[in-house]
């Protein structure tokens, strides 16, 4: 019912920039919070940015300054900024969305599927 379909992902240099997308699709009504999340070899997923649906942000502290998440209504789309990119912030990213879908039925858990962003030199 609801697909979400991250890009962006890659390697870069530590220091470098990269901006990931996701678009989310589906039988949906409105997109209310969505959010990216990332998850280390070994550790557990957590939260880096999210964004509700009138535009305000939380932040991770660990990314706090060095990425921007935004979102694109019209697009269905949300996008994370990441600059200055140090190698802990090493990991598969996630999107998450929370949508009401057009039978009024409020879906929270939804997943994209995920990309890798590596920093290395």
């Amino acid at each position: 019912q609801v697909q979400l379909v991250e890009s962006g992902g890659g390697l870069v240099q530590p220091g470098g920039s990269l901006r990931l997308s996701c678009a989310v699709s589906g039988s949906i009504f409105s997109i209310n919070a969505m959010g990216w999340y990332r998850q280390a070899p070994g550790k557990q997923r957590e939260l880096v940015a999210a964004i509700t649906s009138g535009g305000s942000t939380n932040y991770a502290n660990s990314v706090k300054g060095r990425f921007t998440i935004s979102r694109d209504n019209a697009k269905s789309t949300v996008y994370l900024q990441m600059n200055t990119l140090k190698p802990e912030d090493t990991a598969v990213y996630y999107c998450n969305a929370a949508v009401i879908l057009n039978s009024g039925r409020y879906l929270y858990d939804n997943w994209g599927q995920g990309t890798q962003v590596t920093v290395s030199s």
